[in-house]
């Protein structure tokens, strides 16, 4: 969706590919440096923007600063666009930073679960929360591993079905039952 909204000249061309974000608090948006459309494995530097839609506000943090500066800035201009509301831009230079340059796409997983889980959804509706990333540490090697733990319990969740599916489907009397926690299958 970010890559999208850069590369678009008028980014309401998009409004209907789009989520409806009338009833949005906050956009969390992966920026990469990606120039070149045509290249799948275009960019080599990932970083996080959080656009606070009900304060105006749009939070960069990137952990090899001032990297996607530009990337971000530009996205914070084209979802103003499209919010029809203007953003006003902060690159937040107190984000932790990586210590090689593989872990950019860890930090912005981590940090997007810090700020939705510890700071968004922990907090009470009148209190102000600070979008601070300053003095937080990143474990990058402890996030690759959670992640992979992740990628493999939906890995076993969907051995699961597909097999509960198979057996399901080699019983006469299953024909025409479905699981809502089955995947959707395509009529052909």
């Amino acid at each position: 969706m970010a890559f999208m909204l850069m590369r678009t000249h008028d980014p309401l061309t998009l409004k209907d590919a789009l989520p409806d974000f009338s009833r949005t608090t906050h956009i969390f948006l992966p920026i990469n440096d990606a120039r070149n459309v045509s290249v799948a494995e275009g960019g080599s530097h990932w970083s996080l923007l959080l656009v606070s839609v009900i304060d105006g506000v749009a939070f960069h943090y990137d952990s090899l600063t001032p990297s996607n500066y530009n990337e971000a800035e530009l996205a914070t201009n084209k979802i103003s666009t499209l919010l029809g509301r203007p953003l006003r831009f902060m690159n937040l230079e107190d984000s932790p930073q990586q210590e090689n340059s593989s872990d950019c796409g860890v930090y912005v997983c981590i940090q997007m679960r810090h700020l939705l889980l510890k700071r968004l959804l922990s907090a009470n509706a009148r209190e102000k929360v600070s979008m601070s990333m300053g003095g937080k540490l990143v474990d990058a090697s402890g996030g690759r591993k959670e992640m992979l733990k992740t990628i493999e319990g939906f890995r076993k969740e969907g051995e699961r079905r597909r097999s509960q599916e198979d057996s399901r489907s080699s019983s006469p009397f299953a024909k025409g039952k479905t699981d809502s926690r089955s995947p959707p299958r395509i009529d052909s």
